[in-house]
């Protein structure tokens, strides 16, 4: 045996190599027939794999400029990161877009802007812009809620996410008055650190979920006795990145913990249907709105993609007959977002958000319905130029999911679904999420929220007015085509935003329903 090992001791370094890669030709030729190119460039054809395994990496560092990137360029990410780390977010020397480029945004600004007088809150808080709106205020439910940011954190599951994410988003709203919606996996304890929430439920019913997989009434009124962070509840219809399709979790993820907060069982695989069992109409819709609202007394929203409007349509009728409907409707645009999802149905299945969202404001609009809704967007709108066409649209709020993500470490891998998210963010592996620092990743959420929102205020100031609520469909114009280049947003979408009543920021400042307090 010594005489062995010495003998082993003594082979050179180079032999070991050649050796091994001896070992790795005999595979790739007599033993495996899978890959064609390792077998017929046995050795150097695994050079070729590992080229293409970091090629996103190498395109997104080396060969894309810094506005062709998608779904979010350099310019975008390097926006929010200086943004939530407090840094000199300016560019000097002229933009480097092509502002003649289809679909690019101008907001008309004042000769003279909005002048701030002593006293205003803006002149103490730079950042201070909560919705005009309030939830469930036309439906006089008995707990209406407005929100005390105009940017929130959108549906983003625990489970999708790692607990330390989801710790560091709700930790970061509470710093800057703003909500977390739970996405459809139910309320986790990371979701109770001081923030405001909504309680977002889709056709698994996570949290809220009967035995036979239905949905339990009994089941959300303890949740929200027992939980007074919880400020109002969405249904999910349909989400951007795969409107339409159900999912299955599979049991190999399905954790004590995350079982105990879905209402499922450790290691069985959990379908999500792409229907839902509490309803199959829209009458039948507008009922469960009701009940929810009159059990919990909280507002009641649903969310969807935008496609087809037959039934959208139909909703509105009802509302104008029953005078009853949904407090809140978040509209998801098609780009696709944070939930994994087949290319077919990421890059066709539904429309993009500004398509999406006019489409559906004009149902409304039509039959007088826009002041009973608020009205919240989601889909890349996380950029104040691109709020303000949103809400020159009709918009009322919007929520980040994807940004929200980037301003606490999320570098855009595009690995989201493989469980091996580098950031930490979305992955349940605990190595992995270990590097998420929840102080400091809180703060930086809450400083991208407040940087955001004071940008968004000095852009509406520039447009002459005190609330984004106040623009208006003229006040944006975008590059159209060669025979009509530039069009304000009432021309484009064919439809006016209905005014939004408002009186002034001290109101809102002084209003008995602003959201953002503590709850520990």
């Amino acid at each position: 045996m010594d005489a062995l090992l010495n003998i082993i001791s003594n082979i050179p370094w180079w032999a070991w190599i050649l050796l091994v890669l001896g070992l790795v030709f005999l595979r790739d030729v007599f033993f495996q027939r899978s890959h064609t190119i390792s077998h017929n460039f046995p050795v150097v054809g695994h050079l070729r794999y590992w080229l293409e395994s970091i090629g996103p990496e190498m395109r997104q560092y080396f060969v894309a400029n810094n506005r062709e990137e998608l779904p979010f360029n350099r310019i975008e990410r390097g926006w929010i990161y200086a943004s939530a780390k407090k840094e000199n977010n300016y560019e000097g020397f002229g933009t480097d877009r092509d502002i003649y480029a289809h679909q690019h945004i101008f907001v008309k600004n004042q000769m003279m802007g909005y002048p701030l007088k002593a006293g205003h809150p803006n002149t103490e808080d730079k950042s201070f812009l909560p919705c005009a709106k309030v939830f469930g205020e036309y439906n006089k439910r008995r707990k209406p809620y407005r929100p005390a940011s105009i940017i929130n954190v959108s549906a983003m599951s625990f489970g999708s996410l790692s607990a330390a994410a989801v710790e560091a988003l709700n930790i970061g709203v509470s710093k800057c008055g703003a909500y977390h919606n739970t996405g459809e996996g139910g309320l986790s304890p990371y979701h109770k650190q001081g923030g405001d929430v909504i309680f977002h439920f889709g056709t698994g019913y996570f949290g809220v979920r009967s035995k036979d997989g239905g949905f339990s009434m009994e089941k959300l009124k303890i949740l929200v006795d027992e939980n007074p962070c919880i400020k109002a509840v969405e249904i999910k219809l349909s989400q951007g990145a795969k409107p339409g399709k159900g999912g299955v979790l599979p049991g190999a993820k399905i954790s004590p913990q995350i079982a105990e907060i879905r209402g499922v069982e450790v290691g069985k695989d959990v379908l999500s249907p792409a229907t839902h069992k509490a309803f199959s109409n829209t009458e039948e819709l507008l009922e469960l709105i009701e009940k929810i609202a009159e059990e919990t007394g909280l507002p009641v929203g649903i969310k969807g993609a935008i496609g087809k409007l037959d039934q959208w349509e139909t909703l509105a009728e009802t509302m104008v007959k029953t005078g009853k409907g949904p407090d809140f409707i978040t509209v998801d645009g098609g780009e696709g977002g944070t939930g994994a999802a087949p290319p077919s149905f990421a890059d066709h299945v539904s429309l993009p958000w500004v398509y999406g969202f006019s489409s559906l404001y004009k149902v409304f609009e039509k039959k007088n319905l826009t002041d009973r809704i608020v009205f919240i967007g989601s889909g890349k709108l996380g950029f104040p130029a691109k709020a303000a066409m949103a809400f020159a649209m009709g918009a009322d709020c919007i929520n980040v999911a994807r940004e929200a993500m980037m301003s606490i470490g999320c570098i855009q891998a595009q690995i989201c679904h493989t469980n091996r998210c580098p950031s930490g963010i979305a992955t349940q592996s605990k190595w992995l999420q270990s590097g998420i620092d929840i102080p400091l990743k809180s703060e930086r959420l809450a400083q991208y929220f407040k940087t955001f929102r004071k940008e968004f205020v000095e852009i509406t100031h520039a447009a002459g007015y005190e609330h984004p609520c106040q623009f208006t469909m003229s006040d944006i114009q975008v590059n159209v085509d060669d025979d009509a280049f530039s069009r304000d947003l009432e021309s484009c979408y064919g439809y006016k935003k209905t005014k939004v009543p408002f009186t002034n920021m001290e109101d809102l400042h002084n209003c008995e329903y602003l959201g953002g307090k503590d709850h520990n």
